[in-house]
């Protein structure tokens, strides 16, 4: 039987970059991915935004991971060739209703020390984005995209040229963590460890369940979005990010504008509870319904502009109904003090995924030492 340090369940861009923090400082990390390949869930099927950290919480982990994550994961990407670039972008007022929310947002975003945030009027808005509607909005400077794919694999791959193990088709299907090493069996065989770290993903709570934790009473409630793509020959209808002001019931950012590395451009997402986390494909919806939620910003866009491009499913905390805010779960295990669980890493998690990692290390080091 293989013997580790730390065994990390979950291929996704969280885990792999804890792959690269942890195999810098630590022989025998090892980690587990249920799919073929790294990254196939939702860390590749997002918008590819890097986020600033206008939205969250004050004092949350969201917010303080992802200020930190922005500045690490440009530096990241410049230094290992990760496409990306650093667009900015609009978070758009459609009318003077909608004003004193963005006052609210800015404030909040400058509270969680996001820099060179200002409101701007109709015309600053039309200068930059000639086909969008609004009466305001906030220019975020700190806003970008990167190509989440690449990210992953390049996380991934620093970490086996550190000596890391990454191993895919492995779905971890026991967990005995009530010894002083910790014994995961998967799809893939049987290894023991000091250290586990539960970065399952969608299926957090599903991992905590397999060792009797105490923390799968987190459960994950799955929320599906689906995306549309503009036709290229209407492309130049957006030149950056233009988002709306976020969903009043915080289930997500809204139907953003999203021009991305190869020059076409995302609507979406949609954001829907489903009772699978396997569902990617039942009743889509049509792109009429996508027209219709961007319209208000993009007054010109028509059914025939847009094309179904792809889903995802992120790992919410909140349930149907809840309008309360949730922030990430990054916790040692109060029942297996050899266990990290991170659940709930939805949004901004990609871009938060360096900050995560250095966050997640001081635990690693008081286990493991």
């Amino acid at each position: 039987m293989d013997r580790a340090n730390i065994v990390i369940i979950g291929g996704g861009v969280v885990g792999c970059a804890l792959a690269r923090a942890a195999s810098a400082k630590w022989k025998d990390v090892f980690l587990l991915e249920q799919m073929p390949k790294l990254g196939m869930g939702a860390s590749s099927r997002n918008s590819g935004v890097i986020h600033s950290g206008l939205y969250y919480t004050p004092g949350s982990l969201k917010a303080s991971l992802c200020v930190r994550g922005n500045k690490l994961t440009y530096e990241f990407c410049a230094a290992h060739g990760v496409p990306h670039r650093n667009t900015g972008k609009l978070v758009v007022a459609t009318s003077r209703e909608q004003e004193p929310r963005l006052a609210e947002l800015i404030q909040r975003g400058r509270t969680n020390g996001v820099e060179g945030l200002r409101l701007i009027d109709a015309a600053a808005i039309r200068a930059r984005e000639p086909h969008i509607a609004g009466t305001a909005a906030i220019e975020v400077p700190s806003t970008g995209i990167v190509a989440s794919e690449d990210l992953v694999k390049a996380y991934a791959r620093i970490a086996v040229e550190q000596g890391a193990d990454i191993v895919t088709h492995a779905k971890v299907e026991k967990i005995d963590a009530k010894g002083g090493l910790v014994r995961v069996t998967s799809s893939a065989g049987e290894i023991e460890t000091r250290c586990l770290v539960n970065s399952a993903g969608l299926f957090a709570d599903e991992v905590a369940a397999l060792m009797a934790s105490e923390m799968a009473r987190h459960r994950i409630y799955p929320v599906r979005g689906e995306y549309c793509e503009i036709v290229r020959a209407r492309s130049d209808l957006v030149r950056g990010l233009v988002y709306p002001l976020p969903h009043p019931e915080g289930l997500s950012l809204g139907v953003h504008l999203t021009k991305t590395l190869w020059d076409t451009v995302l609507v979406g997402p949609t954001a829907h509870y489903i009772a699978d986390k396997n569902d990617y494909e039942s009743n889509p919806p049509p792109v009429e319904d996508f027209v219709r939620m961007a319209r208000p910003m993009l007054p010109e866009i028509r059914a025939e502009d847009l094309m179904p491009a792809y889903t995802g499913i992120r790992a919410k905390l909140a349930p149907p109904g809840s309008h309360h805010p949730t922030d990430f779960i990054i916790e040692r295990d109060p029942q297996f003090p050899n266990v990290m669980q991170l659940i709930g890493m939805e949004s901004p998690a990609l871009t938060s995924a360096g900050a995560i990692a250095e966050h997640v290390m001081g635990f690693l080091s008081d286990i493991l030492n």
